[in-house]
């Protein structure tokens, strides 16, 4: 059987905090965590990872100065601090099953060697579709 954790790679542990909101936008749609992460230019999960790693208390302050400069929630410019308080309790604790602790350790680490694999063979793919190009195309001799 096949491994579930190809299909999604990230911790199922961070869900529930990734998918919580943060409040309504301008046009009145909910901004998730990992929508306001990723608009701020981070990556959610290696963000996750770490602030699961700071402990509650320190979690909570780096989360609060995160939301304090997020901008298209109006609501967060006055209760940022109640939001990260609140959403700080949604995260899985850092001293928790082994299994968290690795995919915490990845997810702050990165994956060494897996984007070079990728640009490898996709490398390795674009020469190959130029020689058949250039091989196939011949001068007509």
């Amino acid at each position: 059987m096949a491994d579930p954790s190809v299909l999604n790679p990230h911790p199922p542990e961070f869900d529930r905090f990734l998918q919580a909101s943060v409040g309504a936008d301008q046009n009145g749609y909910t901004v998730t965590v990992l929508s306001t992460l990723a608009r701020l230019g981070l990556d959610p999960w290696k963000e996750t990872a770490e602030l699961v790693t700071l402990g509650r208390d320190d979690a909570r302050a780096r989360l609060g100065a995160l939301l304090a400069r997020f901008r298209d929630v109006p609501a967060l410019a006055s209760d940022h601090g109640r939001v990260a308080r609140d959403l700080s309790q949604l995260l899985p604790e850092g001293r928790a099953s082994g299994s968290l602790k690795r995919a915490v350790s990845t997810e702050a680490g990165g994956r060494p060697g897996t984007s070079g694999a990728i640009w490898a063979v996709l490398a390795i793919v674009f020469v190959l579709f130029q020689m058949f190009i250039v091989g196939g195309s011949g001068s007509g001799e």
